[in-house]
């Protein structure tokens, strides 16, 4: 078994291991923080209660903006030819796992 941690990053939990590259919702700032909610070394398991605070994760940003896909929202009421469409791409910020320690 590899080396792995749950991390909680702007309230959304993400499955990371060293080398991984992760798409998360934006982040404001260069400098991201995340609590590590699980640490999983081998057939050794730590939990948080929230979180460990002897667990390290360091995050380096990629890229601090990149448009996500787009998503396409249509609105749509029968017999009364009510149609609207819009759509966004959300933007994101993509950052490597460096070392969980």
């Amino acid at each position: 078994m590899a080396k792995y941690a749950v991390i909680n990053l702007n309230g959304r939990q993400y499955r990371v291991s060293e080398g991984e590259e992760i798409l998360v919702d934006l982040i404001s700032g260069s400098k991201a923080e995340a609590k590590t909610l699980l640490l999983v070394d081998a057939d050794k398991v730590s939990v948080g209660k929230p979180d460990l605070k002897d667990a390290k994760i360091k995050l380096k940003v990629v890229a601090a903006m990149e448009k996500g896909e787009k998503v396409e929202i249509v609105k749509f009421r029968a017999k009364s030819r009510y149609r609207r469409k819009i759509g966004f791409r959300p933007q994101a910020t993509r950052l490597l796992i460096e070392k969980i320690s």
